[in-house]
């Protein structure tokens, strides 16, 4: 068995090799956790993708690139305009599905 503990260096606290059975040894190895690190599960909000409405999707920008392409003089002014004409498609067409928290223990790493 391997074990790799990368960061933070200042967590190991001890680490002894005990003898067991017959030519096997073990290995007591003791860690100090800060619970500070760990972030809470929180739900959230993510894109759907595959519920897009693409027809939608596609048309908005062609309806409103009138608007797009007058609105500004600078490129500062043109490009925020694009942002929230792109912005203000995913809103009205992107589906929205609530991510629920991920219910394996904070150790368990897949």
């Amino acid at each position: 068995m391997d074990i790799y503990l990368l960061r933070p260096e200042s967590s190991p606290i001890s680490c002894n090799i005990l003898p067991g059975i017959s030519d096997h040894n073990g290995v007591v190895f003791e860690v100090e956790r800060d619970e500070i690190c760990r972030k809470p599960k929180v739900e959230r909000l993510v894109p759907a993708y595959n519920e897009t409405d693409r027809l939608g999707l596609q048309d908005f920008p062609r309806e409103t690139i009138n608007l797009w392409a007058k609105n500004g003089s600078c490129l500062e002014e043109i490009w925020t305009s694009y942002k929230g004409i792109i912005f203000e498609c995913i809103k009205l067409y992107v589906s929205q599905k609530i991510l629920s928290k991920n219910p394996d223990p904070e150790y368990y790493n897949k």
